[in-house]
């Protein structure tokens, strides 16, 4: 994976995220719009297997890099709880 900031204002952050997919991207964007400071979450993959993704996020009144770093430690929160969870039940 590779990521490359496209543009940041004090609202906007435009990146683009080489290597993934909807997989990542979708639960990212998802996981984003709960949060009330976000007003756009989105991605586009304009070539699906030949141009690689680029994600959009426009905040309120927050800097869009820490929403993003925010929306990732819930992403690895939820992660670990089902590992967990998954563990717990095939330790049989």
């Amino acid at each position: 994976m590779n990521l490359k900031i496209l543009n940041k204002t004090d609202n906007e952050l435009e990146m683009e995220i080489a290597g993934e997919t909807h997989t990542l991207l979708n639960l990212l964007k998802t996981i984003l719009l709960e949060d009330d400071a976000v007003e756009i979450a989105t991605y586009d993959i304009k070539y699906l297997g030949i141009s690689e993704p680029v994600m959009y996020v426009r905040t309120s009144d927050r800097d869009p890099v820490q929403v993003v770093r925010n929306a990732l430690h819930k992403m690895i929160s939820m992660c670990d709880e089902f590992k967990s969870i998954f563990t717990d039940q095939t330790n049989i």
